[in-house]
């Protein structure tokens, strides 16, 4: 029986998700969409990413963020969500840590909003639905 030595692979990359060091990036998912949150989870994690932690708004996010903070590399935030929204979260944890990777998750139709994100300190957006060679993109250029 063949094993999988037997067959070089051509197509064969470390995964986005882990450095040249063997480290995981780790990133927290803002979005009141679990479905979304669900999505963006398993395509980060097939790629080595650590998801951290999970929060349901804005307000949520800033608390796991300092919470988490230094130990979170990357966030995805949705931009609509009840309670605080992904602008106002998006200034608090640049308030916080002028550092931080932030990438915005929005809807079509949301082009202002994604403007304003992106000067306030975001370092990439993310549209819906997700693709997944788009979010794996994206949330690579801005962990570089």
């Amino acid at each position: 029986m063949k094993t999988k030595q037997d067959f070089p692979s051509i197509n064969e990359r470390p995964p986005e998700g882990v450095r040249a060091d063997g480290t995981k990036v780790r990133v927290l998912i803002v979005d009141d969409s679990i479905f979304v949150a669900k999505q963006l989870g398993q395509i980060l994690t097939s790629e080595g990413y650590d998801v951290v932690a999970t929060a349901v708004d804005g307000k949520d996010g800033v608390d796991k963020y300092k919470e988490l903070c230094p130990n979170v590399d990357l966030v995805t935030m949705d931009i609509t969500m009840p309670r605080m929204d992904g602008i106002t979260a998006l200034e608090q944890i640049m308030a916080f840590d002028k550092n931080a990777k932030v990438v915005m998750v929005s809807a079509l139709g949301k082009e202002e909003l994604v403007k304003k994100s992106l000067l306030l300190g975001a370092k990439n957006y993310i549209v819906k639905p997700l693709d997944r060679k788009k979010v794996l993109e994206r949330i690579a250029a801005a962990t570089k």
